[in-house]
């Protein structure tokens, strides 16, 4: 569908009293890996936000209906909602919430080629509390961009609520406890950092601190780093943006223009964050920057690869043989996304891209190898691939352990 009816979909759902749901959807939310059970997970003390009914103990495995539109494909189904509290109740193991009845393949939410794409579930109550659903499924970059640009960055794994009229709550933003020790105290962080926001490095030199290279791999170190980062935004933004907003504002234009202040720096952080662990960790495992890899180098046609192996003067040598050049993006999520890599490093017909997506489908993967594009992804996440793709997908170890024989010998 057209931008405009996604802008138009925005303002109608995003009023008062109603709660959005938003995520990008796994592999195995859809179809992608042949297991799927039921419908895109949703996590069951949110259900019980939006349908009380659900959460009982008094009787076994209650259930509710709802009807579910998917706005963005012109799709209806009427939902069933089962909570299985066999746990609770002292008469089994289960203690989790579903959602059934979506419609099998027929379904775009279960499509495997929507897997990795921004979804929106807006709950919208009546005049009774009972609940109605409208999806919006994103099918281009540009709907993403429109999205986030209202709510903020959605990351693989991670979902968020969004409360017309009040904003974002990430699960503990702004509030609660440490959960782990990513989490900076206001003593932990610089002060320097409370008058200016510090920049995506300075964070992510933090996380390192926290989370060294001792003992992981590369691909648990970039997983878990990753983590560590974020925790380590949550405690600055708190203590950089809470003041201000505490303190109130004597305009409108004050508080959007601090609501943009916000949105811009997670923006910018959830940006470049992957590449810039990326770097860090070649750079832990011996590779020497300009000799070994370069970092968004200027080659042909004013391109900027995120990463150049083993460097751009070996790149621009045309005696260097091209059988020895790699070149590496890193993008977060890569439905859609990963066609940006295709007209980067015109001499290097394979492109590697580093994600962190949960799953592709069949299609999309065939799709990529037939246009030269190899997959990177941390071990940890290859069992949401469908199985037929993961023996073909290459762990950030092993890319490191091959383009760290590239300069060798020449």
């Amino acid at each position: 569908m057209a931008m405009a009816d996604l802008v138009d979909w925005l303002e109608e759902n995003d009023r008062p009293g109603n709660l959005w749901y938003v995520k990008r959807l796994s592999a195995n939310d859809t179809l992608a890996n042949n297991t799927h059970q039921a419908g895109p997970y949703v996590p069951k003390q949110f259900l019980f936000s939006v349908l009380p009914n659900l959460g009982r103990v008094d009787v076994k495995n209650p259930d509710v209906r709802f009807d579910l539109y998917v706005d963005s494909h012109a799709d209806y189904r009427n939902v069933r909602a089962v909570y299985y509290n066999t746990k609770r109740r002292g008469e089994g193991t289960r203690d989790e919430a579903r959602l059934t009845n979506f419609g099998g393949k027929e379904s775009a939410l279960l499509d495997p080629d929507s897997t990795g794409a921004l979804t929106v579930f807006a709950f919208v109550p009546d005049l009774q509390g009972k609940q109605t659903c409208h999806v919006w499924l994103c099918g281009d970059p540009s709907q993403e961009d429109l999205v986030e640009e209202r709510i903020g960055p959605v990351e693989p794994s991670q979902h968020v609520i969004w409360t017309p009229g009040v904003g974002r709550n990430d699960q503990d933003l702004f509030s609660g406890p440490a959960r782990n020790n990513c989490r900076l105290t206001e003593d932990e962080i610089p002060a320097d950092w409370l008058v200016r926001f510090p920049s995506g490095e300075d964070i992510i030199r933090r996380a390192v601190q926290l989370r060294s290279a001792t003992g992981l791999n590369p691909d648990v170190r970039l997983m878990k780093r990753r983590n560590c980062e974020y925790e380590v935004f949550q405690s600055v933004e708190e203590a950089f943006f809470l003041p201000r907003i505490r303190s109130g504002f004597d305009s409108v234009e004050g508080f959007v223009g601090l609501a943009q202040s916000i949105l811009q720096s997670r923006k910018s952080r959830s940006g470049n964050s992957l590449e810039l662990h990326a770097r860090e960790i070649f750079i832990e495992e011996g590779l020497r920057p300009t000799h070994d890899f370069q970092f968004k180098p200027l080659i042909e046609n004013g391109k900027r690869p995120d990463f150049l192996f083993p460097s751009q003067v070996a790149y621009e040598n045309s005696a260097f043989p091209v059988s020895r050049l790699r070149m590496l993006g890193a993008k977060t999520t890569v439905k859609d996304r990963w066609r940006q890599v295709l007209n980067e490093a015109d001499r290097i017909s394979v492109k590697h891209l580093l994600t962190l997506q949960e799953g592709v489908s069949e299609g999309q993967f065939q799709e990529m190898q037939e246009a030269g594009v190899q997959l990177v992804v941390p071990t940890g996440l290859h069992d949401a691939f469908p199985p037929s793709v993961r023996p073909h997908l290459v762990s950030f170890e092993s890319f490191i352990g091959d383009v760290r024989l590239l300069n060798i010998s020449f």
